[in-house]
């Protein structure tokens, strides 16, 4: 007889009760409170259910002699793999003693490692308060004060100190008080002074304190300071060397100092803690990284961390962790627009003139992750999507002075405000002029520019009419040593009916095309205002050029911080009810085609009447029936429902957006480093013919250039290796020329630095 499809063909194969197999040769086998470890046959351990010492001897022993791997262990015993390798590093430190400590942080054990406990009493004993102690640490204020706590500390009594009676020399015994002797002020260094002793800042108001070190690669010295908390940031120590890779980027430093952006990061952040890769060094390796078009800090995995420190004038570079570690602790401050704004305003103090005219427009970064974002119009996609957008002020010459990432993606006409409320405070009560693109048409929003002092060159959105061909005329202006010309036709219009008048100036095409401008300013000539208008794509190709060169697009990081939950977005089922809402019309608008058409095509001889082609048509006109009652009843329903409600209510999700502040400041040093780059540029401009077509990618070149470096009692003398070309190399020549005009001083030295470049 057949065996039923549900019988068990072996009944005896099965393992018995409370026996789990690790793998082929192990099993574990737990029965009436007491467990077995076996392998190939033979008891490898036997202890008690309860006896966790024991269990973990016995895990530890099965991966140390081979008999089965981490993770075929920790699942048998239904322990992690991380609990496993835990036990295994106590059994190795500590052996069978160890393992019987419970699980957790020991008990008793302070937080914090000896020197930091010394570095806490320290600054508590200098007065600091607990959360500026907690802030220069990295920890909390409570981790401090149960710290504090723990080690005894007792806030001194202010005492009144005793007041010496011994009469200070010369002094008046009619006086009230005595007058005390000034401080003598400190000595200056001496001119035969080691030219690599180092400060923390290159401000010649200031006193250099030495390293520890002398070997400039072997920086032991100043390492153990800095974790033992005395050394903020590791003073630059330069050796002498011959073809350094990528040291050409030293070029790029007087520009860098020219902008303020050492002295800007200081004044808004203070420090980053006790650390050998202080502020200054962490700062100026993401300017060099960033000219070096070392695009993320993951890139650094790919170049010498000892070539790279050569550079900085340290042993070692930081590499992908460390310098993580520092954005990340920089952007726990918050500090990222306020950085942003120090910038501006040294920008907007060194170009004064270039702010005439600013450039306002959006940059759009599509998000590809797993998170639910506000989605935002790409315009080369096409498409709507996933995306966060930046909104960067551009000054006359396409350079960018400071950028705003618009909250949920908003529009041009939201945003302008707000923008231009801050360009009002960087440059006071002089009267510019905003010009942006179609995505800020709104004739309102053009009464709040001008209320605000402000005029505008925008182009005109919307059906207008054509203007007859009579009234254009032709052009000509000389800009930038070139001859423009232009086909234009100068008018007023008004808008809001009569409320607001602007004029606009409307260039025809050759092929009749007509693209008209709207402006306030009514002093400029016409060729002017045109070429004003369309020099808006300097900032699309600013765009282009950082996000090809610089990775402006890629993500600073992975995290997400909270959203606002009442922020309104469109009502999905007001958008379903749409869609039905369009179809039916859609269906509507087919039938009363096709009723239409009947009638058209309707032979007179076979219905002479209306009423009979009405019975004819009858079963079309019925459909046509219940089209007009569906999209009646459509239409009634779409009115009830909100077109646009809280997110909160669309979806069960978390509502996120992007960490905002490490992106926020990967910008401004991606532009710091655009401005350096664009002055080195402007300097060289008079020296080479080509510097419209070719001159950034020579400043690039020379950047990346190998270059020889020797220290002198006077400076820092850099070296470059030749140029591909002579005339290349004659336009370098001419750069360093200019550049050591400057008498830059290395950040953090004494060392003035000279540059030169050896004949090709």
């Amino acid at each position: 007889m057949a065996a039923r499809s549900n019988d068990d063909l072996f009944p005896d194969a099965r393992n018995p009760e409370g026996t789990r197999v690790i793998n082929n040769r192990c099993l574990l086998r737990t029965q009436d409170g007491h467990r077995v470890v076996i392998v190939s046959g033979i008891v490898l351990a036997h202890y008690s259910v309860t006896d966790r010492m024991a269990e973990a001897l016995a895990m530890v022993s099965l991966v140390e002699q081979g008999w089965a791997t981490q993770i075929q262990v920790a699942g048998a015993f239904s322990q992690s793999a991380r609990t496993l390798r835990r036990q295994q590093r106590r059994f190795e430190d500590g052996g069978l003693a160890a393992l019987e400590r419970t699980n957790g942080y020991p008990s008793g054990r302070p937080r914090l490692a000896p020197w930091r406990q010394k570095l806490v009493h320290n600054l508590k004993a200098k007065g600091q308060s607990n959360c500026e102690i907690a802030r220069q640490i990295g920890v909390s204020e409570t981790a401090v004060r149960k710290l504090l706590r723990r080690l005894g500390w007792k806030q001194a009594s202010n005492l009144q100190p005793e007041l010496s009676l011994d009469p200070v020399e010369g002094s008046n015994p009619n006086l009230s008080a005595f007058v005390a002797k000034s401080p003598s002020p400190p000595a200056m260094a001496a001119h035969s002074a080691n030219p690599n002793l180092s400060a923390l800042v290159s401000s010649a108001k200031e006193f250099p304190s030495p390293t520890q070190d002398t070997d400039p690669a072997d920086r032991r010295g100043d390492r153990l300071m800095a974790r033992l908390g005395l050394l903020n940031d590791a003073a630059p120590l330069f050796g002498c060397g011959t073809a350094i890779p990528r040291a050409g980027v030293l070029l790029a430093l007087p520009a860098l100092i020219s902008c303020g952006v050492f002295e800007c990061a200081k004044k808004i952040y203070g420090g980053i803690g006790p650390a050998f890769y202080g502020l200054r060094t962490s700062l100026l390796t993401l300017l060099l990284m960033a000219l070096w078009r070392i695009k993320r800090p993951e890139a650094l995995k790919e170049h010498s961390p000892a070539d790279l420190g050569r550079v900085l004038g340290l042993d070692r570079a930081p590499e992908v962790k460390t310098l993580r570690r520092k954005l990340a602790r920089l952007a726990a401050q918050g500090r990222a627009a306020e950085f942003g704004r120090a910038l501006a305003e040294g920008r907007v103090a060194q170009r004064g003139a270039a702010v005439g005219f600013l450039y306002v427009d959006g940059h759009v970064r599509v998000y590809h992750g797993q998170h639910r974002l506000p989605k935002a119009h790409v315009a080369q996609m096409r498409l709507s999507m996933p995306a966060t957008t930046d909104y960067w002020v551009n000054d006359t010459a396409g350079e960018p002075l400071f950028v705003v990432t618009a909250e949920a993606n908003a529009n041009l006409v939201k945003m302008l405000p707000s923008i231009l409320k801050q360009v009002r405070s960087l440059v006071g009560k002089r009267r510019l002029t905003a010009v942006f693109d179609r995505g800020g048409y709104s004739p309102k929003l053009f009464q709040q520019i001008l209320a605000a002092n402000f005029d505008l060159l925008t182009y005109r959105k919307g059906p207008h009419r054509p203007i007859p061909q009579k009234c254009f005329h032709e052009y000509r202006a000389r800009r930038e040593g070139r001859t423009i010309t232009y086909t234009l036709a100068d008018q007023q219009v008004r808008l809001l009916n009569g409320k607001l008048r602007l004029r606009q100036v409307t260039r025809r095409m050759e092929n009749g095309h007509q693209t008209p401008i709207l402006t306030s300013r009514r002093d400029l000539p016409a060729a002017q205002v045109a070429y004003r208008m369309f020099e808006r794509w300097r900032q699309e190709n600013f765009f282009k050029y950082l996000a090809e060169e610089y990775a402006l697009d890629a993500l600073a990081e992975y995290a997400v911080v909270p959203d606002d939950p009442t922020r309104e977005v469109p009502n999905p089922a007001w958008a379903a009810l749409d869609a039905k809402f369009r179809q039916a019309q859609a269906d509507l608008d087919r039938l009363q085609a096709e009723y239409g058409l009947e009638a058209f095509t309707n032979l007179e001889e076979q219905r002479p009447s209306m009423p009979g082609f009405k019975i004819a048509q009858g079963k079309l006109a019925q459909k046509i029936c219940n089209a007009v009652q569906r999209f009646v009843q459509l239409e009634k329903r779409r009115a009830t429902v909100p077109r646009r409600v809280p997110v909160q209510k669309t979806t069960d999700e978390p509502i996120v957006k992007l960490a905002p502040e490490r992106k926020h400041l990967t910008n401004l040093i991606k532009m710091v480093a655009y401005q350096a780059e664009s002055t080195l540029l402007k300097m060289v401009s008079p020296h080479y013919r080509r510097v419209n077509d070719e001159g950034r990618t020579l400043i690039q070149s020379a950047l990346a250039s190998a270059a020889d470096i020797e220290v002198t009692d006077r400076g820092l003398h850099v070296t470059l290796a030749p140029m591909s070309s002579a005339h290349r190399t004659r336009a370098i020549a001419a750069l360093c020329e200019e550049l050591n005009r400057t008498e830059t001083i290395f950040p953090g030295s004494r060392l003035r630095l000279s540059y030169a470049i050896r004949a090709s």
